[in-house]
């Protein structure tokens, strides 16, 4: 018996309309990674995390839960559990499941990606406490009425702020804020940039020549939808790290399959599954830009393959 999909898009419709976001998270945790770093408070141009990185642990948590639950009978439950959502924030305790030590390593990637914007001397802020979950997840599930009204408040909050410019941290909210946003938001006229398109036009020089052997996994979005393809692969080939491209790479890179995982947990395994096979021919470790990848190919990578995020490499390389 496959999950309800119906149920489960509408609790995290429901939260993205009463708790401003799909997953709960406190202003504190989502915010963390940033303490110590002395980020100026808003600007003209600002750092957006848009909270993918930090939901990542939990929607970790729920994925692996909901796949315990596929081919249940509890999952003819699915329905009141989200009436009950609706008045208690049920999702809650899914993220007090949260791995702690997997929450660290999220935080420390969004502090590498801060620290490499000061090294290359981009001058940015920080909305801290006022920063709003993206949409992104809601806008690729499709629940466009919920989205609409989401990137109406986020985009709201820009304006309020006098934000001009923003430097997005993954695929998702770069081509949700830069692509989708025009789409719904009448007016929408700020640039958006990714943080490897920033690093890539800044000049930033390395400070050590690596050894390193990288399988390089291209994001579906970055590649196929924002034209981000060479960035990360300059600013890889100046620290001297030995690319190794699979097959299927590039506007032609394979899947991930994370995104399918709160819904269909076993077709999200076996192209992950997939992939990680296609990563392993090329030899070498895998590093990813994206979150959801990241958690995706951690899970499938064969026992030895190291699967780490781009800005564990960059920040070896570049000095930070």
């Amino acid at each position: 018996m496959p999950l309800p999909t119906k149920y489960i898009l509408g609790i995290l419709a429901d939260n993205l309309n009463q708790r401003k976001s799909v997953l709960p998270i406190s202003s504190a945790a989502a915010t963390r990674w940033s303490k110590g770093l002395d980020l100026p408070t808003g600007g003209k141009t600002i750092l957006y995390t848009g909270h993918l990185y930090q939901l990542i642990p939990i929607i970790d948590a729920m994925s692996n839960q909901m796949a315990k639950f596929e081919d249940s009978p509890l999952t003819n439950y699915f329905g009141i559990g989200r009436n009950v959502n609706k008045f208690i924030n049920m999702t809650f305790f899914m993220g007090l499941m949260a791995s702690k030590d997997e929450q660290k390593d999220y935080d420390r990637m969004l502090r590498n990606i801060a620290l490499l914007l000061k090294k290359a001397k981009v001058d940015f802020g920080y909305l801290y406490g006022k920063e709003l979950y993206s949409g992104a997840l809601v806008y690729d599930e499709g629940i466009d009425g919920s989205f609409a009204k989401h990137a109406q408040r986020v985009c709201d909050l820009f304006k309020n702020n006098g934000v001009e410019k923003i430097i997005t941290v993954d695929p998702h909210t770069t081509h949700t804020l830069r692509t989708v946003f025009p789409e719904f938001v009448k007016g929408f006229d700020v640039e958006v940039k990714s943080y490897l398109e920033v690093l890539a036009e800044s000049g930033i020089e390395p400070i050590a020549q690596l050894s390193d052997e990288l399988s390089l996994h291209d994001s579906c979005v970055y590649a196929r939808h924002e034209n981000i393809v060479e960035q990360p692969r300059e600013l890889l080939d100046k620290a001297g790290v030995k690319m190794k491209n699979p097959r299927l790479s590039g506007k032609n890179t394979h899947c991930c399959g994370g995104p399918l995982e709160s819904l269909f947990p076993s077709e999200s395994h076996r192209i992950a599954g997939n992939r990680a096979e296609q990563l392993n021919e090329s030899g070498g470790n895998i590093a990813t830009m994206c979150p959801i990848c990241l958690v995706s190919l951690r899970k499938a990578a064969k026992d030895g393959v190291q699967v780490n995020d781009l800005s564990d490499t960059l920040a070896k390389a570049y000095g930070v």
